[in-house]
């Protein structure tokens, strides 16, 4: 695997992130900017992103390279960490059994419910008046 790039796509919500592996030190690089620049101090982004190379011991063996796009940062940091699980899956197949286990695999798919006519919200009704 000599200065081969493997790419991934990963979802959550309404954001998608394109995820490029490549030979490195172990830098995520989103849209452009390092990791703390694009999401700032977010600890527990940051641990969910780098779990999946984390627990295939591959921290410091790789950068990340992602273009992310719609959502909010959460969303888009699940995104991140669904696309470098897959990646990582395409990478070596035996790291499917960890990943699998920890659920990095598995595409969230709770998306926001749309809102109903007649109503407020999804399920929020306007006040009731009796009188």
């Amino acid at each position: 695997m000599a200065n081969k790039e493997i790419m991934a796509t990963g979802r959550r919500k309404t954001a998608i992130a394109v995820v490029k592996l490549v030979k490195g030190k172990g830098r995520v690089f989103v849209n452009g900017k390092t990791f703390s620049e694009y999401f700032g101090n977010r600890a527990a982004l940051e641990m969910m992103v780098y779990r999946p190379l984390a627990l295939t011991d591959n921290q410091e063996k790789y950068d990340v390279r992602v273009k992310a796009v719609g959502g909010g940062v959460c969303a888009q940091a699940g995104a991140i960490k669904h696309g470098i699980s897959r990646a990582l899956l395409k990478m070596n197949e035996e790291y499917k059994s960890v990943l699998k286990s920890e659920g990095l695999l598995t595409r969230d798919a709770r998306v926001k419910e749309r809102k109903k006519y007649g109503r407020k919200r999804a399920r929020k009704r306007f006040q009731f008046s009796k009188r």
